[in-house]
């Protein structure tokens, strides 16, 4: 059983930038996609970016496209979210999971398609 690890969370100005780490232990995740989702306070849990296994296809929600980059080290067990430009609608916990599925935008993009989460890491954008 993996498990999930989110850091990098904090607060930071509108504009400025954070970068989001997620440490798996006890399983590789070399062979599955991951992805970060947040959540809101008050707002359902949405999807914001994924990476497939290997790296090769990244997907993105509409809105952090452009301003959000996932990237994995699979040598290491990271998965990162460098998160720049950022707004005051990007404040929410941030969770990291790992899929069923290795790659695809539809089966990466929906939560059901995951199966481990991480506890969640809180970012905060004052305006």
């Amino acid at each position: 059983q993996v498990q999930l690890v989110e850091s990098g969370g904090g607060l930071v100005q509108a504009g400025g930038s954070l970068r989001l780490s997620c440490a798996a232990s006890g399983r590789t995740l070399s062979r599955q996609g991951m992805g970060w989702f947040r959540q809101a306070p008050g707002k359902e849990r949405e999807f914001v970016a994924a990476i497939s296994w290997n790296g090769g296809s990244t997907y993105y929600a509409d809105s952090v496209t452009g301003r959000f980059t996932i990237s994995r080290d699979n040598a290491k067990n990271l998965v990162y979210l460098q998160m720049n430009s950022v707004k005051p609608e990007d404040t929410a916990v941030y969770y990291c999971a790992q899929s069923l599925y290795n790659s695809g935008r539809y089966a990466l993009g929906l939560s059901s398609g995951y199966d481990t989460w991480g506890q969640g890491t809180q970012v905060t954008v004052s305006s």
